[in-house]
C-alpha cells in the first residue's frame, strides 16, 4: 500500500474550517436580526434603517462577509461553502427563540443532518488549492467554459432583477432567492481571486498592470453583487419567514457556489472517486435537512395523535 510522503496532501485547512464555521454562526444570526428589525418597524410605522436589531444584524453580516472572505482564501470553497449549513442551524435555534418561530421534531432533525453532512464535507473534501497564483486564475477566468456560464448568469439576472422580481418578488420567494444565489457566482470567485491577486498587489515587487486591472475587475464586482444580494435579501425577509428564506437560500447558493467553483477552480480534480461520492453524499444529506427545517415550519407533528382518535371512538 503507498503512503503519501506530502504532510500537507492529507492534512485538512484547519484554519480555513475555524473561520468559516465561526464565519457561518455570525451570519445565521444576520437574517433573524434583520427580520426581527423589520418586524418592529413595521409594528412602530418607520423604517427599518432607525431599528437597532436590523443595524446589529447589518454589523453582523458585514463581519460574517469579511470571515468568509478569509475562510475562502484559507481552504477551497468546495468546503468552505457547505459549511453554511451550521449558520441555517444557528439561524433556526435563534429565530424560535427571538422570532418565536416553532422549531418541531422536524426541524431538530434537520440540525442533525445539517451537522452530520457537513462533517462529512470537511472530511472528504479537497486538501489543497487547484489554483495557487495570479497567472493561473488569468487563465482560468479566460476559459470558454466559464465565461460562458458567467454570461449565462449576468442574463438570467438582469432577467429576474428586471422583469420577474416586479412582478412576482413579494409573492414568490424563489425570485429574490434565485437573485441572491445566482450572485454567489461571482461573490465566492471574487473573495478567492482577491487573495491571489493580492501578493502581486501589496507585494515588494513592482506593481503590474494587469495585476491591477484584475484587482479592481474582482474588487468592483464583488461589491456590486454583495450591494445587490444585500438589498434582495432585505426584499425577501420583509415578506418571508427568516427560517424560510435561510433554509431555501442555503441550498441555492451552496449549488450555484460550488457549480461556479467547479468551473473555475476545477477543485474537484484533485479529489478520488470515493471522496467525489462522499461529498455528493455529504451534501445531499445536508439539503436534505435544510428541506427538512424548512418543512418544519408548516408540519404540525404531535405523538398523541393516535392517542387522541382512540379515545374519541
Amino acid at each position: 500500500m503507498a503512503v503519501d510522503s506530502d504532510p500537507s496532501a492529507s492534512s485538512l485547512p484547519v484554519t480555513g474550517i475555524l473561520i468559516a464555521v465561526i464565519s457561518s454562526v455570525i451570519n445565521g444570526s444576520t437574517f433573524v436580526l434583520q427580520r426581527k428589525g423589520i418586524l418592529r418597524s413595521r409594528d412602530r410605522g418607520g423604517s427599518y434603517l432607525t431599528d437597532v436589531l436590523w443595524w446589529s444584524g447589518t454589523l453582523a453580516m458585514i463581519i460574517g462577509q469579511i470571515g468568509n472572505f478569509l475562510a475562502y482564501n484559507a481552504a477551497p470553497a468546495v468546503i468552505v461553502t457547505p459549511l453554511g449549513a451550521l449558520g441555517v442551524l444557528f439561524g433556526a435555534v435563534l429565530a424560535s427563540w427571538i422570532l418565536k418561530e416553532h422549531l418541531n421534531i422536524l426541524g431538530k432533525l434537520g440540525c442533525v443532518l445539517c451537522c452530520c453532512g457537513s462533517v462529512m464535507l470537511i472530511l472528504h473534501a479537497p486538501k489543497s488549492e487547484a489554483v495557487t497564483s495570479r497567472l493561473e486564475l488569468e487563465e482560468r477566468l479566460s476559459d470558454p467554459v466559464f465565461v460562458t456560464y458567467a454570461v449565462l448568469v449576468v442574463l438570467l439576472l438582469i432577467t429576474l432583477i428586471t422583469w420577474i422580481a416586479p412582478a412576482h418578488g413579494s409573492s414568490n420567494i424563489m425570485v429574490y432567492v434565485s437573485i441572491c444565489s445566482l450572485l454567489g457566482s461571482f461573490t465566492v470567485p471574487c473573495s478567492k481571486g482577491l487573495g491571489l491577486v493580492a501578493p502581486d498587489m501589496f507585494g515588494e515587487g513592482p506593481l503590474s498592470s494587469r495585476a491591477l486591472a484584475l484587482f479592481l475587475g474582482l474588487l468592483g464586482t464583488l461589491a456590486v453583487s454583495i450591494l445587490i444580494q444585500f438589498f434582495y435579501i432585505n426584499k425577501a425577509l420583509e415578506s418571508f419567514s427568516s427560517n424560510m428564506f435561510e433554509a431555501i437560500y442555503y441550498v441555492t447558493f451552496t449549488s450555484t457556489v460550488i457549480l461556479a467553483s467547479a468551473l473555475l477552480f476545477k477543485e474537484w480534480t484533485a479529489l478520488t472517486l470515493t471522496d467525489c461520492l462522499a461529498m455528493l453524499c455529504g451534501l445531499t444529506t445536508v439539503c436534505v435537512g435544510v428541506v427538512l427545517l424548512r418543512i418544519s415550519q408548516e408540519a404540525v407533528i404531535t405523538w398523541r395523535k393516535k392517542e387522541a382518535r382512540e379515545k374519541t371512538d
